[in-house]
């Protein structure tokens, strides 16, 4: 069996633990490299997450935002509390049923997330250019869907 990084060929099995090791470490490092070009440094894990699951699904309840992320109803609420404090969301009653309040992102909040997502992009983008070939580029373009379905296990 090979490492991972140092496969010299595809007919030789892969040591499945290292490869798991090191794509963990390498892929935490390149999380953690694009963050720190990241504007939201003020917001929490909890916060940042809520934010993105509205930004993807649309306004929701805080119970159904709890159930989105596996917290209780109670946590919830002080996560959504605090970024109401913030300006980052609003609570509206829900249409539907009025007695319901539908948190949604606010339209400065939405902004920002875009100026994140671009000053990210923008980033990677970068460093895609300067440390690798348009070989390697295309390398990993063939790879990000393999990545994408580890992502949805």
């Amino acid at each position: 069996m090979v490492s991972a990084m140092n496969r010299p060929s595809s007919s030789e099995p892969v040591d499945l633990d290292a490869l798991a090791g090191e794509l963990r470490v390498s892929v935490g490092k390149l999380l953690r490299r694009v963050r720190e070009h990241s504007q939201s440094d003020d917001l929490t894990a909890a916060q940042k997450s809520v934010l993105l699951q509205l930004e993807r699904s649309g306004p929701a309840t805080v119970s159904a935002l709890a159930r989105a992320e596996g917290v209780k109803p109670q946590s919830m609420r002080i996560t959504v509390a605090a970024l109401e404090a913030q300006g980052a969301v609003k609570g509206k009653a829900d249409p539907a049923d009025g007695r319901q309040t539908l948190i949604d992102l606010t339209p400065r909040c939405r902004k920002a997330l875009e100026a994140n997502r671009a000053a990210n992009e923008d980033w990677l983008v970068r460093a895609l250019q300067a440390q690798l070939s348009a070989k390697e580029q295309a390398q990993l373009a063939a790879t990000v869907g393999l990545l994408q379905r580890l992502a949805d296990f």
